[in-house]
């Protein structure tokens, strides 16, 4: 006879509707021994300023560029974009059906969130972090509205692991002339179940038209799950930050607005993006706290590709607002703040793979207080 099954304990596949991918969780493995690779740890006493920083104010930038003396933030033009500004070349003709080559074109920008170089999100007052919603804000309307932009992705990574050059804090925003394939596949699947006549009827806001909206279905589903299966980390009025059913990182967090449809930052009211930047930073200082560390993650915004155009902002009934402002946090760290997770083999050749159910990481985020431990 087949033993009862129990997500906690047994070998499941889970269905991630955004991307379409399944992912392997195997809660039995979560003790097995490591003896793989130890990270150096992060460091946590950084001084104020560093005068060989490219980042800290007045300081000369490897372009020769010298930087602002600002208080805040400030945004220049990455002096080693990814993409660079139109007209690019023409593509040559393909030798073959299979080798196709389509250029891109657009700007990189750099966002030094805070003059202070020890300050990252974690440490940062509620109204510094807000005053970064409101550069995201700006560029994004910025870099959006300019010819031949399609979309603007706005992210961060933090950390030497996950590949940051530079631990001044600072976020980077790339607009493209194509939908990059990520948020391309997430906004086809939105756009998919808006159409969906088999959702049932339920008291989750809607998207535009009327239709039903995928992510306001999941977070209206998530913010009622009984404590004990709970997966949010932590809700205000307007914001929940919650590990994902699909989660496929260990500490994986999905941060968006749970009573309304908003489809990109340009949307939010006065309230609300204080509310987002209060959040920001609750999620921050408790990945902070989880492995009393400086947390390594990767950052990123998804919403409309680009702001929407003319004056009333707010109308919703547009085949654009499809989207919902979310944020994406892909934490590495695993067991502690040494011991990171890998995606490979099965994961590269395969699918995805986790260890720790989205219920247990969520439990342990939960548990860790709101005071970063550096302040304690």
């Amino acid at each position: 006879m087949a033993k009862p099954f129990d997500p906690a304990n047994h070998p499941h596949r889970r269905f991630n509707p955004l991307t379409g991918e399944y992912i392997l969780v195997s809660p039995h493995r979560n003790n097995r021994p490591w003896l793989g690779q130890i990270e150096p740890p992060q460091a946590t006493t950084l001084p104020q300023y560093d005068h060989e920083c490219y980042l800290c104010p007045g300081n000369e930038r490897t372009s020769g560029q010298q930087n602002q003396a600002y208080e805040h933030t400030m945004t220049f033009v990455n002096d080693f974009a990814a993409v660079l500004p139109p007209p690019g070349p023409i593509a040559p003709a393909a030798s073959h059906p299979l080798l196709t080559t389509q250029p891109v074109d657009g700007q990189c920008d750099v966002i030094a969130y805070h003059p202070r170089h020890d300050l990252t999100l974690a440490r940062l007052s509620v109204n510094d972090v807000s005053r970064i919603v409101e550069e995201w804000i700006t560029i994004y309307n910025w870099r959006g509205n300019q010819e031949g932009i399609k979309y603007v992705q706005i992210f961060e990574n933090k950390g030497a692991m996950m590949g940051c050059s530079n631990p001044h804090p600072h976020g980077q925003v790339w607009s493209l002339s194509e939908v990059p394939t990520i948020p391309s596949v997430e906004l086809a699947s939105l756009a998919r179940y808006a159409t969906n006549s088999d959702v049932s009827e339920s008291h989750a806001p809607r998207g535009p038209f009327g239709r039903p909206c995928l992510l306001c279905e999941y977070v209206h589903f998530e913010v009622g799950v009984s404590e004990s299966q709970s997966r949010v980390v932590v809700k205000n009025d307007h914001f929940v930050a919650l590990v994902p059913w699909w989660a496929t990182w260990p500490f994986e967090i999905l941060l968006l607005p749970h009573n309304r449809h908003i489809p990109s930052l340009l949307h939010l009211t006065d309230t609300e993006k204080f509310s987002f930047a209060s959040i920001l930073s609750l999620v921050t200082k408790r990945y902070d706290n989880l492995f009393s560390s400086s947390f390594a993650y990767s950052l990123g915004i998804h919403q409309r590709p680009t702001p929407p155009k003319g004056e009333n902002v707010q109308d919703t009934d547009e085949e654009a607002n499809i989207a919902h402002l979310h944020v994406h946090f892909f934490p590495p760290l695993l067991r502690s703040a040494s011991v990171r997770k890998f995606l490979v083999g099965f994961e590269l050749m395969a699918e995805a793979q986790r260890d720790i159910t989205p219920e247990q990481a969520a439990s342990r985020l939960r548990a860790c207080p709101e005071v970063h431990y550096l302040d304690r």
